[in-house]
């Protein structure tokens, strides 16, 4: 009887072509040369091979799809990956470099390539998206002219949730590297985001209208803002960024538009910052069309190196004189902001400068544990002509300034606390 039932039980198991064992499905390819003709020469336009590449996947019913961008150099124009997708998740895996059209013609929309209405989106590998931004740059004059032609983004993100974007590079985009809008649950680790420090608003990350976004791991160095939160973000974190150059972390600007959405819960910790002109800055435009609220922010565990000014609070914002301050102050409500534990090098003496509204004071701003020094070469090496005291003196001579705040201090901070 033993001997039937082992003899029955390996029939059984020999029925099945690897044993007994699971396997999870291998992933459907979508491979963008071999099953969709790009060409990986960096010139012939592989557009319609992308996008064609993109249907496929997406309206694939089974286990795992996964669009291939493998080795070589694609040229490709506006890109539109668009869901909802059939199945529950989609992988788009990059190991090439995927380059601009540079003709901005060809783009009638604020994309390069944009991923829209997805969830269980996968964007990795370490290829490079190249927005080739050197060649329009030149044509960005919104520094003059009000009503300017936006140029594109290179990665735009909207209604997208519960996805992951890890591991890639974006060099030299024409204007904001990642534009997210409209998210939710969204995780991006491990990504290289970088422009000269001279090109026009290339902003590495900018969050809008979005919750839990977590953005950690990452080398992010631009001609603008490295993060930039925008209006009606909640639940975000920022964690093991290195920025630089570039304008540091921001939350704004704020105030612009009527009826915009709070800004609650931001998290920016464990971060450096190197030759940048802003650490971590708050934003509100002067004159603000209604109210609204900006409120459980913390900053915390951060290092400055050779960074112009480290710690601010601007409610006076107003780039390029656009804003009308014939209409009053801004009427954005800043409370509840924690700065603890930032240490390092300010490049000009104001290292904190916190200016807030005349109608809505700061509330509940805390200083805790801030050492930044003032540190520039010629005022070391001019003051130790005279004695070296003097150069220590003049090395550590930051002040903070203070206008319309209220909150506390705590531990040391140096320079001195203006709360």
């Amino acid at each position: 009887m033993n001997t039937l039932l082992a003899v029955s039980l390996l029939s059984a198991f020999l029925s099945f072509p690897d044993g007994l064992c699971y396997h999870r499905p291998a992933n459907k390819i979508f491979n963008v040369v071999t099953d969709y003709g790009a060409v990986p020469d960096g010139v012939t336009d592989s557009t319609e091979a992308f996008q064609g590449a993109w249907e496929g996947a997406c309206a694939w019913e089974g286990p795992g799809p996964r669009l291939v961008i493998p080795m070589g150099k694609f040229l490709v124009g506006p890109l539109e990956f668009k869901g909802p997708c059939k199945g529950k998740k989609v992988e788009v895996k990059v190991r090439g470099d995927v380059l601009a059209q540079t003709d901005l013609n060809l783009y009638t929309a604020r994309d390069w390539i944009s991923f829209k209405y997805l969830s269980g989106l996968v964007l990795s590998g370490k290829g490079k998206f190249d927005g080739r931004g050197a060649s329009a740059w030149a044509q960005n004059d919104c520094d003059k002219n009000k009503n300017c032609k936006h140029l594109p983004w290179s990665l735009g993100f909207s209604f997208v949730t519960n996805s992951t974007i890890r591991g890639i590079t974006s060099v030299d985009s024409k204007s904001v590297h990642m534009q997210i809008f409209a998210c939710n649950n969204l995780h991006l680790h491990s990504l290289k985001l970088i422009a000269p420090a001279d090109s026009p608003n290339t902003d590495g990350i900018h969050v809008g209208v979005s919750r839990n976004i977590h953005i950690a791991r990452s080398f992010i160095g631009t001609g603008d803002d490295c993060i930039s939160i925008g209006p009606d973000t909640a639940n975000l974190s920022v964690s093991k960024v290195f920025c630089g150059p570039g304008h540091g972390i921001s939350i704004g600007s704020l105030g612009r538009d009527r009826e915009e959405g709070d800004v609650s819960g931001i998290s920016v910790k464990n971060c450096t910052f190197a030759d940048t002109t802003n650490g971590v800055r708050i934003k509100t435009w002067e004159a603000s069309p209604t109210p609204s609220s900006a409120y459980n922010l913390k900053f915390e565990d951060l290092v400055m190196r050779n960074v112009d000014n480290p710690i601010v609070i601007d409610q006076k914002y107003c780039p390029h004189n656009y804003c009308n301050t014939k209409g009053g102050p801004s009427l954005v409500k800043i409370s509840g902001v924690k700065f603890r534990n930032i240490r390092g090098e300010t490049r000009t003496k104001t290292a904190i400068n916190l200016v807030c509204s005349d109608s809505a004071p700061c509330e509940g701003i805390e200083l805790s544990d801030i050492e930044l020094k003032y540190n520039v070469p010629g005022d070391y090496y001019n003051a130790a002509v005279d004695s070296y005291n003097t150069a220590v003196d003049s090395y550590n001579a930051a002040v903070a300034s203070c206008t319309n705040v209220k909150g506390s201090s705590k531990g040391t901070v140096i320079p001195p606390s203006c709360v």
